[in-house]
């Protein structure tokens, strides 16, 4: 018979950044939480484990501070001090820039590794949160006494009257439930690898909106030998992506180096190109009774915003919120109605941002002549009403909507 393991208060199912984040904020505030993660940490924290980069948005750097992790992170990071958004070949663009807003920055560009170790560290120091490194879930099912048991690839087993399942878009909890979603695929791979530069980015980061999907370039710092650095996101269709990506790195960087122009002199990529391919996917609900999706089980949107992790961190914060509330009324965590109050507070915000994502991608992803003027127009329209860009900054920024208290005040 497997061993079962006591009852924890929660269970946080999937060691991605998402799922990390959330034990390290109720480890925080309290709570008894395992972190089942399927990866080993050592793993995780290699450079070419995940190529890739995230942008925190001011909102989100506001939680990581709260709990103590962005001060890992601010070393390496770098701040997006001015955007700038173009139309392909258009001369009209929109421009926003810091010095504007009073003087706080956009967000951040960070490699996910680097995110990785900061949020490693911060469980290591969280005195009620465990890490279960190296094993997956493999079956649920409910128990009589108000509980969820989880049989585990190694075969022992875990309890937990709540789940919240962080375990990505291929959600194993959300199969298990039975949730339906919404998705369709954007017919995009997204091309990712940081490039070397000439020319020093000036914390501006720059997304060019091409027929074939976005072409983001987003400033990272310099590496310690000085050389300049950004994160490239480069959006074709699937074909044309998997050929560019299989290309020996001579002909890639030459191709690379036409698509950038000279707005940055001479530019080669440092790290391998990685491909993912780009699709919209929402729950059509994020509860069950003892279960709480968050962050990508319950939604995936276009990269085109740079918003995915930041919406998640959204989700981190609100739930966090409510089960703070909920134990401090003596309630029941897991109940429908108290995770309820998280889905109706996070539901309408998550599926606005897919909308306005779904929205702009089709809008841009095309070459339609009365379109693109149509396209241009509200560029330059937008550019030049200044309460118009204070609520696109304010979006960027996730500083918008009803806010949770650890974003707002920096405090449950």
């Amino acid at each position: 018979m497997a061993k079962q393991k006591k009852k924890n208060d929660i269970i946080v199912l999937g060691g991605g950044l998402a799922g990390l984040t959330m034990a390290c904020v109720l480890g925080e505030y309290g709570f008894d939480v395992t972190c089942i993660d399927r990866e080993d940490p050592k793993t995780q924290i290699r450079e070419n484990y995940d190529g890739r980069t995230t942008a925190i948005s001011a909102g989100s750097q506001r939680l990581l501070h709260a709990i103590g992790v962005w001060d890992h992170i601010s070393g390496s990071a770098c701040p997006i001090e001015q955007i700038r958004v173009a139309d392909g070949q258009s001369s009209q663009f929109l421009h926003f820039d810091s010095l504007e807003s009073g003087n706080e920055d956009f967000g951040w560009i960070v490699d996910n590794w680097i995110i990785r170790e900061a949020l490693f560290n911060k469980i290591k120091s969280c005195k009620t949160v465990t890490h279960m490194t190296g094993v997956a879930a493999k079956e649920f099912e409910y128990t009589d006494h108000n509980s969820i048991k989880i049989t585990l690839s190694n075969n022992k087993t875990i309890e937990t009257p709540l789940l919240i399942a962080a375990d990505g878009v291929k959600s194993k909890t959300r199969e298990w439930l039975n949730i339906p979603v919404r998705e369709w695929a954007y017919n995009q791979t997204a091309i990712v690898c940081n490039v070397g530069h000439e020319l020093d980015h000036e914390n501006i980061a720059v997304e060019h909106f091409m027929p074939a999907g976005p072409f983001a370039i987003l400033p990272m710092t310099d590496l310690e030998d000085g050389t300049h650095r950004s994160s490239l996101v480069w959006t074709e269709h699937g074909g044309e992506a998997d050929t560019l990506k299989s290309l020996p790195m001579i002909e890639f960087n030459a191709i690379l180096q036409e698509k950038f122009a000279n707005q940055l002199g001479k530019v080669w990529a440092l790290t391998t190109p990685q491909s993912f391919d780009l699709n919209l996917v929402h729950a059509k609900s994020y509860t069950a009774k003892n279960v709480v999706l968050i962050a990508e089980a319950a939604h995936r949107i276009h990269p085109i915003a740079g918003q995915g992790l930041n919406l998640s961190m959204r989700d981190i914060a609100c739930l966090a919120e409510v089960l703070v509330e909920s134990r401090n009324l003596g309630l029941d965590l897991g109940s429908l109605s108290t995770l309820k109050k998280y889905e109706q507070w996070r539901r309408k915000d998550n599926l606005a941002m897919a909308v306005v994502t779904d929205g702009l991608t089709r809008l841009f992803s095309n070459d339609i002549t009365p379109v693109r003027l149509v396209r241009d127009f509200g560029l330059g329209l937008i550019n030049r009403l200044p309460p118009a860009k204070r609520f696109f900054e304010k979006q960027a920024m996730g500083l918008s909507g009803r806010l949770p208290k650890i974003i707002r005040t920096g405090s449950l």
